[in-house]
């Protein structure tokens, strides 16, 4: 069976559900008359602690499961081989081609936009959410923030992701609970680091609802692999809140992993090595987050817990909320760009 047929419509864990939600390539809702204005706020952390936050683990067991964020702290990763093929596009602020790399055994398709400024330039890998693979096509998503920020003078990677669009087929990845999309994020940034086109010491991550998620993961994954990383809409940084949310009512693949890794509370130790949050202490890069109010997809009490968490592992993290703003930005999305580019520029991308 194909990979196109295997898990489509699944909605697996970390992800939109393709079904009565907003995905990335949605169009953002237009703004209403009566729509109330998009000033954002620095939002506190809660002052409860973080109902699925656990005590922390830093260091990677000596033989960690192969499905769990300690397996990615151990990983050798060989992102490389990037491969600049046919243009796309063309304008006079950059140029849009099709590219692949190399992640682990796999080649991953993408896009690359590349500003026709003289460079080197500062660069961006950017992580899509979910859009149903047997839907997606090269470079979906995150559209609007590949222009923007190509306009601003950033070489922008937008990762297809494992199982999408020209990207090499992963049976295992659904099962694996999509951990791949975190090692096809680390190997993007390697693989621009041999760009040309790009400044080596001056790459970030942008992620947006499951790409936030991924984001969450890389950061704690690879400390000091970038020099920060901003996210919007996110994903919990807890996995059962997203199994919970997406997976368990798909009755298919959600028996399929509770057969393999167990429920959540008669197997803790393997959810919580999954999830992001109980090892925010191993982060090293500042961190801007950007949620709506009226986020239905993913609540924001979500990015809440997260901050909280993050505030309380003593890390740089700031978050702006939007009144009125659901999963895809509206009003409020020229904001959020402009404090995401200055937030990237402090800090050294």
């Amino acid at each position: 069976m194909s990979r196109r047929m295997a898990w489509a419509g699944a909605v697996a864990l970390m992800t939109v559900a393709a079904t009565g939600c907003t995905t990335d390539d949605a169009a953002p809702p237009a703004p209403s008359s009566t729509a109330t204005s998009a000033t954002p706020s620095a939002a506190q952390p809660s002052t409860s602690p973080p109902r699925t936050m656990p005590v922390p683990t830093t260091a990677p067991s000596a033989a960690p499961h192969p499905v769990s964020l300690q397996a990615l702290m151990t990983k050798k990763y060989n992102g490389g081989n990037l491969r600049l093929a046919r243009v796309l596009a063309r304008n006079p602020a950059y140029t849009r081609y099709h590219v692949t790399y190399r992640s682990g055994a796999l080649t991953i398709s993408g896009i690359m936009n590349v500003p026709s400024t003289p460079g080197p330039h500062p660069a961006l890998v950017l992580n899509h959410g979910y859009i149903d693979p047997a839907v997606y096509t090269n470079g979906r998503g995150l559209m609007r923030e590949q222009d923007y920020l190509a306009r601003r003078g950033y070489v922008v990677l937008h990762t297809d992701y494992r199982n999408h669009a020209q990207s090499s087929d992963d049976p295992r990845s659904e099962l694996d609970l999509r951990l791949g999309y975190t090692e096809d994020v680390i190997n993007a940034v390697l693989a621009l680091r041999t760009s040309e086109y790009v400044d080596p010491d001056r790459i970030g991550l942008l992620g947006r609802s499951m790409g936030g998620g991924i984001t969450y993961n890389v950061l704690a994954v690879q400390p000091g692999l970038v020099k920060a990383g901003v996210v919007f809409a996110p994903v919990s940084s807890n996995a059962v809140d997203n199994f919970n949310r997406w997976t368990r009512p798909d009755g298919a693949i959600a028996t399929q992993i509770l057969r393999t890794y167990g429920e959540p509370a008669r197997n803790p130790g393997f959810w919580r090595n999954i999830s992001a949050v109980n090892f925010f202490d191993r982060i090293t890069e500042p961190l801007l987050i950007h949620h709506g109010e009226a986020d239905s997809t993913c609540p924001i009490a979500w990015s809440r817990t997260t901050l909280a968490a993050l505030k309380s592992a003593g890390k740089n993290a700031t978050m702006y909320t939007y009144p009125g703003e659901e999963h895809a930005f509206g009003p409020a999305w020229p904001t959020s760009m402009a404090r995401t580019v200055s937030f990237l520029k402090q800090h050294g991308v």
